[in-house]
């Protein structure tokens, strides 16, 4: 079963950590992707850039509208994600609790709904 593991963290916070603990954390997160291609478990991942470059896309009777940023004011932001291939739940969310950004944010892990 493929499971989407969502990874957030507080954008402010992890801004002020500084070069080398984000070079660090740089390293953890390729180690881990490592890990899970070689695993079999990776299907997708990726970072994604700052929730200031995210435009939030409504379409109200017949009308797009369109706003700045994110769709809602949150402690915390979606700052990246894998896709992974997983035997269950519980295999699930040992991955998840690999990923590097489960130390200092948090991490939603949700079945994908395959269509047929």
């Amino acid at each position: 079963m493929q499971y989407l593991l969502m990874i957030y963290t507080n954008e402010a916070e992890y801004a002020k950590i500084g070069a080398a603990a984000s070079q660090q954390m740089l390293g953890e997160y390729q180690a881990f992707t490592k890990s899970i291609i070689e695993s079999g478990n990776f299907k997708a991942g990726d970072r994604l850039q700052p929730t200031t470059t995210a435009t939030t896309v409504r379409v109200r009777d017949g009308k797009m509208l369109t706003t700045d940023g994110p769709f809602a004011e949150t402690r915390e932001q979606l700052g990246g994600y894998y896709l992974v291939e997983a035997k269950d739940l519980d295999a699930a969310i040992s991955i998840a609790a690999r990923i590097p950004g489960a130390r200092v944010g948090s991490i939603e892990v949700r079945p994908i709904w395959v269509y047929n």
